[in-house]
């Protein structure tokens, strides 16, 4: 692994980093590789407590691993950096399930995928790195190759996932629902997972927008989610945080109007560094839409949309990007406009989510469930990154050995943007081959950093 690191570090500052590095095919593959773990004989160690009180610092292992045999279709990527994903919080907390019956239920597939099934999980859906090996039918990635892997792993045998494959019967999210994962210093994803890695970007900041940009990119822009126009007021709950940090910014790069919904002054003022004008601090303007813990308050859902219009001049909104879940649900059924679109995913509050119909059906609004992205909306919201319209949102990076302590804080919420983790990469600042066009968004690229 040392001498891998050392052929990717020796193309640091060049501009020519792909015929260095392609190299790589010279070197053997390492037999085992360090991973970040949940292990199948722990998955009960947190009964009894809250949710709030399961610590990924306790569930999260780092540990050496056997190298898979990669199948036909699939990459090996030497993993520089990677990042914190909710999706890695329930992994590690072990909700709604244990992921060990996703990858046995993965492992029954074939031969091929039985080596998912196994007595650990190795984590994460984000990564930056080097294409290490190719498996047999690879011809668009070649070893050398910088890049970035989106998260969905998908059979496409079923004729449903050919119009969009997020539709497919076997689609799943790499490194929560399969093995192998970006929280590690190899991984294994199938070749139409990668895309190039955005040239002016350090790993970290590479790694971080995958997941999150994407999934923004279909719930908003998309014509699977909410079809974002130019005009259309888009509330945006978390509208700092690791998805809401992407939606904000895919708003005003569309000619939306974002109405950023944030929890403290910080928070605040990282969403009018990005451009967004109209903010609610809904921690200082006391919104509390549950009265217990049985019982929402529909007139502070009125308030709330009061104070939407006064800042919109009596506008509603046309879109609500929804992923808190149980605690904002009927809040934002409520304040969306007639024929508005809610579109929801995740639900980091809970799952059970409770609005009145009456606001559903009398006004024609629609509910609109969005799930990741498909590759395309995946290679085209990685595009605006690499094109310096989108930027990434990392606040702070931790080493491997510190995964658990990184996903701690995104459970708790200590956190703004994205959380990055480095995985290869000895240092922060590395991988960056365009200084020019990153001298041009430098401002915007740091923004989020120290926060």
């Amino acid at each position: 692994m040392q001498d891998i690191l050392e052929a990717i570090m020796a193309a640091e500052g060049s501009d020519e980093s792909g015929r260095q590095l392609a190299g790589l095919a010279g070197l053997p593959v390492p037999k085992s590789y360090r991973g970040v773990v949940v292990r199948a004989d722990e998955t009960r160690m947190f009964e009894g407590l809250s949710t709030r009180d399961k610590d990924p610092r306790a569930s999260l292992h780092v540990q050496e691993v056997p190298t898979p045999e990669l199948a036909p279709g699939e990459a090996l990527v030497a993993v520089m950096a990677s990042a914190i994903n909710y999706n890695t919080v329930w992994t590690s907390i072990f909700e709604p399930v244990p992921t060990f019956r996703f990858l046995q239920r993965y492992g029954r597939i074939s031969a091929l995928t039985a080596g998912h099934d196994l007595p650990y999980h190795v984590v994460g859906s984000d990564a930056a790195g080097v294409v290490l090996r190719t498996g047999p039918g690879v011809t668009k990635w070649s070893v050398g190759d910088e890049v970035v892997a989106h998260c969905l792993s998908v059979e496409l045998e079923d004729a449903a996932g050919h119009d969009d494959t997020m539709l497919d019967p076997q689609q799943r999210i790499w490194g929560f629902e399969t093995n192998f994962g970006g929280l590690a210093e190899l991984a294994v994803v199938k070749a139409n997972q990668l895309m190039p890695k955005p040239r002016h970007l350090t790993w970290e900041e590479a790694a971080s927008p995958g997941l999150v940009n994407s999934t923004a990119y279909r719930q908003l822009v998309s014509h699977h989610g909410a079809n974002m126009k130019q005009g259309d007021v888009v509330l945006i709950w978390g509208a700092s945080g690791g998805l809401g940090g992407y939606a904000t910014q895919l708003a005003l790069n569309g000619g939306a109007i974002p109405v950023c919904v944030v929890s403290s002054p910080d928070k605040a003022e990282l969403c009018r560094r990005m451009g967004a004008g109209l903010v609610i601090d809904r921690a200082a303007e006391g919104f509390r839409f549950w009265s217990d813990e049985h019982t929402q308050n529909p007139d502070e859902w009125r308030r709330f949309g009061e104070r939407i219009r006064e800042l919109t001049g009596g506008e509603d909104p046309d879109i609500v990007f929804e992923h808190p879940g149980r605690e904002t649900f009927g809040a934002s059924v409520y304040v969306a406009r007639r024929g508005g679109t809610i579109v929801t995913c995740a639900s980091t509050s809970g799952y059970q989510h409770q609005f009145d119909n009456r606001y559903l059906w009398m006004n024609l609004k629609r509910i609109v469930g969005s799930h990741f992205a498909n590759y395309h909306e995946a290679w085209q919201a990685n595009r605006l990154v690499t094109l310096g319209q989108i930027h990434p949102t990392v606040s702070r990076t931790y080493p491997l050995e510190q995964t658990g302590q990184a996903a701690y804080e995104v459970h708790r919420n200590q956190h703004q943007g994205k959380v990055g983790v480095r995985c290869l990469a000895p240092t922060d600042g590395l991988g960056v081959r365009d200084p020019e066009l990153r001298s041009r968004h430098e401002v915007a690229i740091n923004r989020f950093r120290g926060r």
